[in-house]
């Protein structure tokens, strides 16, 4: 059992970027299509202009698997200043999905693209820069 779950954290230390750049990416295209979902919407009832309670929620599953997955790719990174740039870009997103789920303050929909974006951007190069060799995975301990 020790084994499987040794094999297990080396799998996810070696494929965090790929999962944080797929989940990320299926973030953004949620985000896209988050407003024709609302067009939809209210083409179809007259009435509700949010959208249903389980579209919304799909946001703070999207934050929670980003968050495991920049948890491990910054854990398993030998770039210095990659860690501090993928937390800054989740808690950027973390808080503009907060702000449009609370309406705190009158933020344009179109600015969680760019933290989106730059969450796919940066696992994905960090996968391209951080190539794993054995035991020794990204780490420069």
């Amino acid at each position: 059992m020790q084994n499987f779950q040794l094999d297990g954290q080396k799998a996810l230390n070696s494929n965090s970027d790929m999962f944080g750049a797929f989940a990320s990416g299926l973030c953004l295209i949620h985000c896209l299509a988050t407003p024709f979902l609302f067009v939809v919407q209210a083409c179809s009832t007259s009435c509700c202009a949010a959208g249903p309670t389980w579209w919304s929620m799909i946001d703070y599953l999207f934050l929670g698997v980003s968050i495991l997955a920049i948890y491990y790719s910054a854990k398993s990174t030998s770039l210095d200043w990659m860690p501090m740039a993928l937390y800054a870009s989740w808690v950027l997103l973390a808080i503009l999905v907060f702000n449009e789920s609370l309406q705190l303050l009158p933020l344009n929909h179109a600015l969680i693209y760019l933290p989106a974006l730059s969450l796919v951007g940066l696992h994905l190069y960090n996968r391209r820069y951080c190539q794993c060799e054995a035991d020794r995975c990204c780490t420069t301990e």
